[in-house]
């Protein structure tokens, strides 16, 4: 019997997980040394964690909606009101009076970044976050935690894409009984460390085809040395450069990149234009200081193309200019 159709969605993100307060010195000549300072002009604040895939995808005219957990305190005081001005939905923040928001400092140095976090993990599951009803749109974004959120399995129900990615684990065991929460999902998106550890692969592409197996879109991502992307429901392979860029600040280039690709899902576009979209939007972000804060608007990309011709193969990018060139193209993405 065939599998009944999967109800249509409107266009939207949603992005549920823990927020952070970001300040981000980049541009860094090495990492800090006992008993020295640094200074850098590239230097930047703004909400951090989840709050990257919600910026970016707001900038991109993605209408977003964000669950995550805040406090009372100063930081998140700032990170509620420029996640408000960047138009990104509040209704599903949860306030908590007894507890507030971690702070991350980022160093950004040697085309990479090292990162110190002040505070405390928020006390909430996803689940806790995201308790009722999914809100009605077409992708979900979410850090992938030990334990299964049942919320995913909903929103997939409804219809909804479910983006999945995880972070650095610092028992360094890479448990690949993570990975089992993939069977809900529709893409993952993990780096190239990340991935080669829970699959015990060596290279980008062994990755992303051994995920292949577990999830309809696996892509790695590997900074500098560009993207591989396998959907394994056409058989289809895709391996892309990055921007040619000079990095400043590489905080958030990875969610920045994840919400782009999700964003991009409803363009007439292939698997390579939708990768190297993303590729765009993200290599972009990498080149100024403030990690997703430095996240371009969809308005944005083609003359930024056109003041840096060297950042691209010449055509690579030439269906964006096309598509941004009609009367609607701000309603492309949403």
């Amino acid at each position: 019997m065939p599998a009944a159709p999967r109800p249509e969605r409107p266009a939207g993100l949603l992005v549920v997980g823990q927020l952070f307060a970001d300040v981000v010195f980049g541009d860094l000549p090495s990492g800090p040394r006992p008993g020295h300072e640094i200074w850098t002009s590239s230097f930047g604040h703004g909400p951090g964690g989840i709050a990257n895939f919600a910026v970016a995808g707001a900038r991109l005219g993605v209408p977003t909606v964000i669950a995550a957990a805040v406090g009372v305190d100063p930081f998140s005081r700032l990170v509620r009101a420029e996640l408000a001005a960047e138009g990104v939905a509040l209704d599903h923040l949860v306030t908590l009076e007894d507890w507030a928001l971690p702070v991350t400092a980022s160093l950004g140095y040697d085309d990479d970044r090292a990162m110190v976090t002040g505070g405390v993990a928020c006390p909430l599951t996803s689940d806790e976050l995201v308790p009722g009803a999914i809100p009605a749109v077409a992708a979900a974004l979410v850090h992938l935690d030990p334990r299964r959120a049942s919320w995913v399995g909903r929103a997939a129900a409804a219809g909804t894409d479910v983006y999945a990615d995880v972070g650095w684990d610092p028992s360094e065991r890479w448990d690949p009984a993570i990975l089992e929460q993939l069977d809900e999902c529709h893409a993952f998106l993990p780096n190239e460390l990340e991935a080669s550890a829970y699959t015990g692969t060596d290279s980008a592409v062994e990755a992303a085809r051994a995920l292949g197996a577990r999830v309809p879109l696996s892509v790695v991502t590997s900074g500098s040395r560009g993207v591989v992307a396998v959907d394994s429901a056409r058989g289809e392979e895709v391996v892309r450069p990055p921007l040619a860029v000079r990095a400043v600040d590489a905080t958030g280039a990875g969610d920045v990149f994840g919400a782009s690709l999700a964003a991009s899902a409803r363009a007439p576009w292939s698997l390579t234009e939708r990768v190297d979209f993303a590729c765009l939007v993200a290599g972009i972000t990498v080149t100024r200081p403030g990690g997703a804060a430095g996240a371009p608007r969809l308005d944005e990309l083609v003359p930024w193309l056109r003041a840096h011709p060297e950042a691209a193969e010449p055509g690579r990018y030439d269906y964006l200019a096309d598509a941004l060139s009609r009367p609607d193209a701000d309603r492309l993405l949403a």
